[in-house]
């Protein structure tokens, strides 16, 4: 598996917006979490204008087609995103460790 992470901007006014999706956002993460292909997500922190998730999956159109289908970039919350391929060498679960 690879690791990639997938990167939201967020609109300005995301935290007044976000409650009307969040309860559809995290049910539709929730089965990724489950099958382990999320591994870690959250917006960031002052300023919270945007979130990151790491997913291990074999393929960076697995984390596009997430982004797509999303509540939060389908309803408007995330005005622009992209996925990065990341190659982690150190850590428990690295894909390609040097320690």
């Amino acid at each position: 598996m690879a690791h990639f992470i997938l990167f939201y901007d967020y609109i300005p006014d995301y935290m007044a917006r976000r409650s009307a999706d969040r309860d559809a956002h995290v049910a539709y993460i929730r089965p990724w979490l489950e099958r382990g292909e999320i591994l870690l997500g959250g917006a960031f922190a002052n300023p919270a204008d945007g979130a990151a998730i790491v997913f291990s999956v074999d393929d960076a159109n697995k984390v596009e087609d997430f982004a797509a289908a999303d509540p939060y970039v389908l309803n408007g919350l995330v005005t622009r995103w992209y996925v990065r391929e990341w190659t982690t060498v150190v850590g428990r679960d690295a894909a390609q460790p040097i320690l």
